[in-house]
Parts: structure tokens; C-alpha cells; sequence
């Protein structure tokens, strides 16, 4: 543990004053502490034998509260390693941003493993969303998106030739190319919906057939409303949640 952690243990020791558990606000105090940033994603916690040692707490207690956040998927146990913060983002659904500039606002290092970069004639589905003649080419990309190492998505996008006809040119960020070649995409529209995950996709996400996954379908338009991205993401739902703030 750095330096810094010796003077935040105040702020975890729970209070045996209270009728709550104290496994229960050791578990909510360390909640907050993660979404907080205490660690970063893939880094070890504390052994649950220096909190007991630190807070003065029995091994059950800190195994317990550990116990809760595993349950909540905010920490993953490794065996022989110890135990780590799950990657995690929470991804605002009010706000565009492609998956390069969402990842490094969040403080994580992204990465793609392409699979695919190819042009070829448009599926029936890609024609009627994009609005493309069937004797139109569009540019194919499909890649694994990881965030400090750890597989979180795969991606497929498909956009015109006319705006990428060359799309082994995108080497990180599609919006950031997209933009610097003079066509950003200035909004699109989101379906999310609950999936399977297929052998393929499964394979790809690292995760069991049939896991249940997030599919992100999103077609972004240009200033004039021209469509020029279709790209359906399929997030592994224990490292995704999308926010929405709703007024009144």
C-alpha cells in the first residue's frame, strides 16, 4: 500500500456504536473508496488481514465486507494473487463519445486489438440504416477494445468508402480520424439491449457462451444528418454501466 493510504484509514473504520453491521460500513466505506479512485482498475487492495490488522477488525469482518464487493462486481478475487478492482466505467448516456476519449477521461489506458479493417458491398441492414445504394462500398472495422489490458467490448463499425476509403488508416480513435479528415460526427442515435453472447463473441470477450451482454447499436450523423457510422458494440456487462440524469 502507498504512502498515501496510511492516512485515509479514518475515513474506513467503521463504527461499532451503530446498529448497522460493521461489515456492512466496512463495505460502503470501501464502495465509496474505490468509485472515489482510492485504486486503479486492475490494481490489489489492502489483504483483508492488514484491514483487520489496521482497522482493528476480526479477519471474518474484512472477509465479509470483501465478500459484499465481490458481489457488486467493484473487485475480483485472483487465486494465489489476492484481490484486485474490477475495470469499470460508467458511461453517461446523454453525452457523445467514442470508446478512445471515454476511456482516458476515466484515467484508463485504452487499447484496440484489431481483427479486421476491409471495404466490401453493404449488407441489406447496413444499406437501409445507412441510406447507401446496394452498388455503394463501405469500409468494415472490428476490433476488441480493452482498457488497461482487459477486454471491455467488441466493436464493429461500418461507414461509407466515400468518408474512409482506406480504413487500415484508423489506428486508434474512428471519431478522432473522422474529424481530423473533415467529417466528425456531431450526434447519433443509441439502442442498448440485453444479448447472448454468441461462441464468436464469447470467444472474443473472453466471457462463457451464452453470457449475457450489452449490445450498444448506434448510428452517428454528421452536421448535414448524413449518416455515416453504424457500429454495434457488444460490452461485457460486468465492467459496463450506463448513467443517465433524469430531471423533473
Amino acid at each position: 500500500m502507498d504512502k498515501t493510504m496510511d492516512t485515509r484509514w479514518a475515513a474506513l473504520q467503521p463504527d461499532d456504536s451503530l446498529s448497522t453491521p460493521l461489515y456492512m460500513q466496512l463495505a460502503r466505506k470501501l464502495a465509496t473508496a474505490i468509485h472515489a479512485g482510492w485504486w486503479q482498475a486492475a490494481e490489489a487492495l489492502p489483504s483483508e488481514r492488514t484491514f483487520s490488522e489496521q482497522l482493528t477488525i476480526s479477519r471474518v469482518t474484512a472477509r465479509k465486507a470483501f465478500d459484499v464487493l465481490l458481489q457488486q462486481g467493484l473487485i475480483q478475487r485472483r487465486q494465489g494473487s489476492g484481490t484486485f478492482i474490477t475495470p469499470r466505467l460508467e458511461q453517461p448516456l446523454s453525452r457523445l463519445t467514442g470508446f478512445t476519449e471515454m476511456l482516458r477521461m476515466k484515467g484508463f489506458v485504452p487499447h484496440s486489438l484489431w481483427l479486421s479493417r476491409e471495404c466490401g458491398l453493404p449488407s441489406t441492414e447496413e444499406s437501409l440504416r445507412l441510406g447507401l445504394s446496394s452498388s455503394a462500398r463501405v469500409a468494415r472495422l472490428k476490433r476488441r477494445r480493452l482498457a488497461d489490458g482487459v477486454v471491455m467490448a467488441i466493436e464493429m463499425s461500418t461507414l461509407p468508402c466515400a468518408y474512409l476509403p482506406d480504413p487500415a488508416v484508423v489506428e486508434y480513435s474512428l471519431y478522432d480520424h473522422l474529424e481530423a479528415t473533415g467529417y466528425p460526427v456531431v450526434r447519433a442515435l443509441q439502442h442498448i439491449r440485453a444479448v447472448n453472447a454468441s461462441p464468436e463473441i464469447a470467444a472474443l470477450a473472453d466471457v462463457p457462451c451464452g453470457e449475457a451482454m450489452l449490445l450498444i447499436s448506434r448510428i452517428g450523423y454528421m452536421a448535414d444528418n448524413t449518416a455515416i457510422e453504424l457500429t454495434d458494440t457488444y460490452c461485457r456487462n460486468d465492467y459496463y454501466d450506463f448513467v443517465a440524469e433524469l430531471r423533473r
